[in-house]
């Protein structure tokens, strides 16, 4: 589950700022080829869905640590206000954490924070990730379903990511509910690009 845009957030056609190896596919709201981890991928008959990639020029290990330090996050994703792991030890199958972020208002829901409760119901470690779980707010409730995979290429790493939003509200309004989760992907991407690369190129830097 992304956080939801800001108006300082890029659009979700962004680039990534690097040129990767390969060429680039951009984001999209739908595609044949879903992401799955272990054979799961997101719901199929979600209506509002987005995938996109980035390529991040840092080691793999250092992406992986920055992904599932999930009580880490707020200190390089700024719209994640509060995380916290529900369960001690490494970061699994069946890991569960809470995290909230503020949403704006939309034609169908208030201006809110979001509660979100999320489950990992798979990982294959420094492969994949594939989580699931509600995320709840004021006249708002979306079940999420979020698939990450991380695929070692030429001079670095190959982040791809996949989502899809169930619920009455982001039923509602496809076209909107897909814009808000496309942009809070793309930002998402960004944000973690900006930090396994300052941290490649600054070891001692773990700001």
């Amino acid at each position: 589950m992304p956080h939801w845009p800001r108006s300082r957030w890029p659009p979700a056609s962004s680039a990534p700022s690097s040129s990767p190896p390969w060429r680039p596919t951009g984001g999209h709201a739908a595609d044949p080829a879903s992401l799955t981890c272990q054979g799961e991928g997101v719901d199929p008959t979600a209506e509002v869905r987005y995938r996109t990639e980035t390529f991040i020029k840092a080691p793999l290990k250092t992406i992986w640590e920055l992904q599932t330090d999930v009580t880490s996050w707020p200190s390089w994703q700024e719209p994640v206000a509060t995380a916290e792991r529900l369960d001690p030890g490494r970061f699994r199958e069946n890991s569960q954490f809470r995290w909230t972020t503020p949403v704006p208002p939309t034609p169908v829901s208030p201006a809110t924070t979001l509660v979100i409760t999320s489950t990992v119901q798979q990982l294959q470690h420094n492969k994949c990730i594939r989580w699931t779980g509600p995320a709840i707010g004021d006249g708002l409730r979306i079940d999420g379903v979020h698939v990450w995979n991380f695929t070692e290429v030429n001079g670095g790493v190959l982040v791809r990511t996949e989502e899809t939003h169930t619920g009455p509200q982001v039923d509602a309004d496809v076209p909107l509910a897909t814009d808000h989760l496309g942009k809070g992907l793309e930002a998402w991407l960004v944000a973690l690009k900006a930090t396994a690369e300052s941290r490649h190129s600054n070891p001692t830097n773990n700001a």
